[in-house]
């Protein structure tokens, strides 16, 4: 069997589009995907920006499978597979890596709260008995201010004693750089791949041996946080790390899965791109005119974008 090749960069939990009657746009999700790998941004489709947990398991699945027989690469793409339900998790991760997914971005079970690490321990050790694949690759997502059920190093360390080859890597987003420079220490030179959770710490995670970020503005600047990506060394990187957050900030000061829906209908001119499933709701109108007065003022763009897809123009 093939081995997956390894996933270092910048990638995009890529955000979900939907249909007026809220079922996933699989034509636009398409389309999207192509606009980011052609800006050197891998697809970390299913997360949180993806919307990921107002999606059913069969529903990431027939999208999954969507992007597969579109021809977009597998081996840019690490799904989110994390559920609260162990037969959910498993099932979307074994689907992932027989589609030769390069990884999967995998949270812990996250209703129960005060779990310990020996539970924490048998639930990615669970999964991996059960998919039972050489080809699997887990990144853990540790997110606390959304999830609260964290990755401790100490479990790190045992998953990676326990299951060296299955355990790749780790997104931390938990907006602390400090504890991102933990597991750098601790692992890096493990060959275990730390991906910062926003491009606010870009550089910094490269300095100290990160692999790279997964970033929800990734889905609407993947070619300028890529280029720092690249070039982290150059005498210009404070520079570019500066204008990367001027562009997340002036994103972020809504809720970030509405204002990034908003910012790609409006540089696609499809209007269509705007809706969330609920409980989210879309920014209003001023919200939306702020937003992109702010990125037009910060010179920002969005090149290459495919405009309408052919159904909706033909609407």
């Amino acid at each position: 069997m093939k081995q997956p090749q390894r996933l270092r960069g910048v990638l995009s939990p890529v955000v979900t589009p939907f249909n007026k009657d809220l079922s996933p746009d699989p034509e636009r999700l398409i389309a999207h995907c192509r606009w980011l790998l052609s800006q050197s941004c891998g697809l970390a489709i299913f997360g949180t920006n993806s919307e990921a947990n107002s999606l059913s398991t069969n529903e990431r699945i027939a999208l999954l499978d969507a992007l597969l027989a579109a021809d977009i690469d597998p081996g840019r793409m690490m799904p989110g597979t994390g559920c609260c339900a162990l037969t959910d998790t498993v099932r979307l991760t074994e689907h992932a890596v027989k589609a030769g997914c390069a990884g999967v971005l995998m949270l812990p079970p996250f209703y129960y709260k005060g779990v310990s690490e020996d539970g924490l321990y048998r639930n990615f050790a669970e999964v991996i008995e059960r998919v039972g694949d050489t080809r699997l690759r887990i990144y853990l997502y540790h997110i606390p201010p959304v999830a609260v059920v964290g990755i401790t190093p100490k479990l790190v360390e045992r998953l990676m004693k326990g299951y060296p080859t299955a355990i790749a890597g780790m997104k931390d987003s938990s907006g602390d750089w400090n504890n991102t420079k933990t597991f750098l220490d601790a692992f890096a030179k493990s060959g275990f791949d730390v991906f910062a959770g926003s491009e606010s710490f870009l550089l910094a995670n490269m300095k100290n041996g990160g692999a790279g970020c997964i970033s929800a503005t990734a889905n609407v600047n993947p070619a300028a946080i890529d280029k720092l990506y690249r070039e982290w060394r150059d005498a210009d990187a404070d520079l570019q790390q500066d204008a990367l957050n001027a562009v997340r900030k002036t994103v972020g000061q809504y809720v970030m899965i509405p204002a990034l829906k908003q910012v790609v209908a409006h540089y696609a001119h499809d209007p269509a791109w705007v809706s969330v499933r609920p409980p989210l709701v879309e920014l209003t109108a001023e919200q939306a005119a702020k937003v992109i007065e702010g990125l037009k003022t910060l010179g920002f763009t969005m090149p290459g974008l495919t405009q309408r897809q052919p159904h909706a123009a033909a609407a």
